[in-house]
């Protein structure tokens, strides 16, 4: 399982280093390309989120599974060193690569979709993007429209274009896809059903709300930027989300360092979206020279 994976990322770039954390390594290897902090390259235990989710990532980038009667459905995939981890955790919990029927996922930058060529090429998984996204993801990163050619990984090509408001069904599970573009223009957020103590519960993994170092105003590669988040934003608070998951956990009250207490500090899709566009507005009279 580690040799299939190592085998596909090293084959796809330079910028792989080898991927398997031993006892004497207890984080994943930095990156060659850029550098990482280490809780994202922190594994930990895979631990349950409702009947048929669990948490399979690191402790500061998120990946799921769900599980389901017809097959398995992997969420986001964290950097290209953790591919050999996610597989080891599938494999933990009782999934071979081959029952994995899609992999989906959030945005196309490196420290959530890193992982996903060598996923699709392990499990044969039909990998499920958007057009904006896919387009980067066949790119490997490169000319994205913040960073340029600085955030590089694996290029992966999707298999499946979904568009905004389209629905997976595998196994009684529907996965529902909506384009929420504060992040990146590519941006989505899933939801679907599970249960949890017994009790139904609505799932919503909400891509990244924030601008990290974006030009927001006069952008000639993005004219509509602040348009987009706030479409964005909307998109959110209108999710079904009796539990609210993100890319950077943390962000929205998880700790996933703690397997037995992972949720600590609840977030709702409503107080994420909240807080976006408060740190939006911040940044807009920041670049215009307000105080």
């Amino acid at each position: 399982m580690r040799n299939l994976a190592s085998t596909a990322l090293l084959a796809l770039t330079a910028l792989a280093v080898p991927l398997t954390a031993t006892s004497a390594s207890p984080v994943l290897p930095q990156g060659r390309g850029y550098e990482t902090p280490e809780p994202w390259r922190r594994p930990v235990r895979p631990f349950r989120i409702a009947e048929r989710t669990w948490y399979i990532g690191t402790e500061g980038l998120a990946a799921l599974l769900v599980k389901t009667p017809a097959g398995a459905v992997v969420v986001d995939g964290g950097l290209p060193q953790a591919a050999d981890m996610l597989l080891d955790n599938l494999a933990t919990l009782g999934v071979a690569p081959e029952q994995v029927r899609y992999i989906v996922h959030s945005h196309a930058h490196g420290d959530h979709a890193g992982a996903l060529a060598a996923l699709k090429h392990a499990t044969g998984a039909t990998l499920v993007s958007n057009a904006e996204s896919a387009a980067l993801l066949a790119r490997g990163g490169s000319d994205d429209i913040h960073y340029g050619d600085g955030i590089l990984f694996p290029a992966a090509q999707a298999d499946r274009l979904v568009q905004d408001g389209e629905a997976l069904e595998l196994g009684g599970t529907t996965f529902t896809v909506r384009f929420t573009p504060a992040h990146t223009p590519g941006s989505m957020s899933w939801t679907w059903n599970d249960r949890r103590d017994g009790t139904p519960v609505h799932i919503a993994y909400a891509d990244s709300l924030s601008a990290p170092d974006y030009r927001l105003l006069d952008n000639p590669r993005y004219p509509r930027i602040v348009e987009d988040y706030r479409r964005g934003f909307a998109a959110v608070r209108s999710l079904p989300c009796d539990l609210l998951i993100a890319p950077h956990p943390g962000g929205v009250g998880w700790n996933p360092a703690d397997s037995d207490a992972p949720h600590p500090s609840p977030t709702s899709c409503d107080e994420y979206a909240d807080q976006a566009e408060q740190a939006l507005e911040r940044q807009l009279a920041g670049q215009r020279g307000r105080p």
